[in-house]
Formats: structure tokens, C-alpha cells, sequence
């Protein structure tokens, strides 16, 4: 299975000037510019430039989510109890595929998506196919067998990039993924800074 829209994690990272996951393949490692022939001129930000720029930060890294759906996350964190950014992160990392990328059984959150969609996965026994799905403590996802012989998986699964954040457990022999608990902003392993308080600051003007 071949990853959908390969190229738009890249085009992310330059949009955003920052290498979003870490990557060693990221094309900001080599060329620190914004998309275009000579690379956009970067003013220096307003307060809602900065606002702005950390709600696309966060949207991107999880494969940027549309608008709509990102203010839906925003206004549930809003009506639970505690702090709103924090109940943000939380919300995002029970996403389905934000576990399945978290687990290292794919190398990126877009391969998740398309990997879920193709029903490479049950949560609980039963077939899930829903990216956005949301996962909760306690809830075990389990890869097909026929699944972890793609190379794709083999390969995200012996890749050194990055570790299973210890919210996850992860079988990678027998395909089993355990989510723990509900993560903090301090548990996630951004390879950015990620800014949630100010998204509650955009989301407030």
C-alpha cells in the first residue's frame, strides 16, 4: 500500500517553515525557505500571526485536520473540566490514527489514515475504518496478521526515528496496541514546540 498524498508532509514542513515530525527525509533540513522560487520574505508576526501559526502548527501535525473539525476538538476541550489546551492535546491523541502513528506501526500520520481506512485494523474485536475514531484508555487495537508482513509496516516498525510514547503500548510482534491513558502536552513526543494555550487565545478573540 502506498502512502496517500506521500509529498504533503513535506509541503507542510515548508509551509509552516519547521520540520513538523522530525524527519531526517524533511526538505526543511536542506532548505530552510517558505514554497516558491526564491522562498517567501517572513515578516515578523502579529500576536494573531503567532496565534495563528501555532493552530496550524498543531493542525498539521495531525495530518492537517480541516477547519471544521479542528473547532469541534477546540470547543469539546472548551466544555470539559481543566485546562482547555491540555484537554486539546488530549483530545487529539485519542485519534485513531494518532495512536496507530504513535505505535510506529506506520511512519506517518497521513500512511494512519489510509492504513485505517483500509481496514487494517479492529479495536475491541470489532472493524474499525474511522481515522478520527476515539480511542480510550483501556482499548486495544489489534493490526491483521496479513498486515504486518506489508513492508510498509516492517519498515515503520524497525525504523530508530522515533519510540512508542510509554501512553502506548505497543506488541509489535503480535500487532497489539494497548492505549493507556489520556496523554499531557509534557507526555507527547512533539518534535516542535506545540503551543496549545495559544490556540485557546485565537479561538478567544
Amino acid at each position: 500500500m502506498s502512502e496517500k498524498r506521500p509529498q504533503s508532509k513535506y509541503k507542510i514542513d515548508r509551509r509552516l517553515g519547521c520540520n513538523l515530525w522530525g524527519r531526517p527525509k524533511s526538505p526543511f533540513n536542506a532548505r530552510q525557505t517558505a514554497p516558491g522560487m526564491h522562498g517567501a520574505r517572513r515578516a515578523k508576526p502579529t500576536d494573531y500571526g503567532i496565534q495563528l501559526f501555532a493552530k496550524q502548527k498543531l493542525k498539521g501535525h495531525y495530518g492537517n485536520i480541516g477547519e471544521r473539525k479542528f473547532r469541534r476538538y477546540f470547543a469539546e476541550a472548551n466544555r470539559m473540566k481543566g485546562d482547555t489546551g491540555q484537554n486539546l492535546i488530549g483530545l487529539l491523541e485519542c485519534r485513531l490514527d494518532a495512536v496507530i502513528y504513535r505505535a510506529k506501526f506506520v511512519p506517518t500520520v497521513f500512511a494512519a489514515r489510509q492504513f485505517i481506512s483500509h481496514k487494517h485494523v479492529t479495536i475491541n474485536g470489532k472493524k474499525v475504518n474511522i481515522p478520527s475514531y476515539h480511542v480510550k484508555p483501556g482499548d486495544v487495537i489489534q493490526v491483521k496478521d496479513s498486515s504486518l508482513k506489508m513492508p510498509m509496516v516492517v519498515q515503520a516498525v524497525e525504523s530508530v526515528e522515533r519510540d512508542v510514547p510509554e501512553y502506548i503500548e505497543a506488541d509489535h510482534k503480535a500487532g497489539k496496541v494497548t492505549f493507556l491513558r489520556v496523554p499531557e502536552l509534557a507526555d507527547v513526543p512533539f518534535a516542535v514546540e506545540m503551543e496549545p494555550h495559544l490556540i485557546v487565545e485565537f479561538y478567544s478573540r
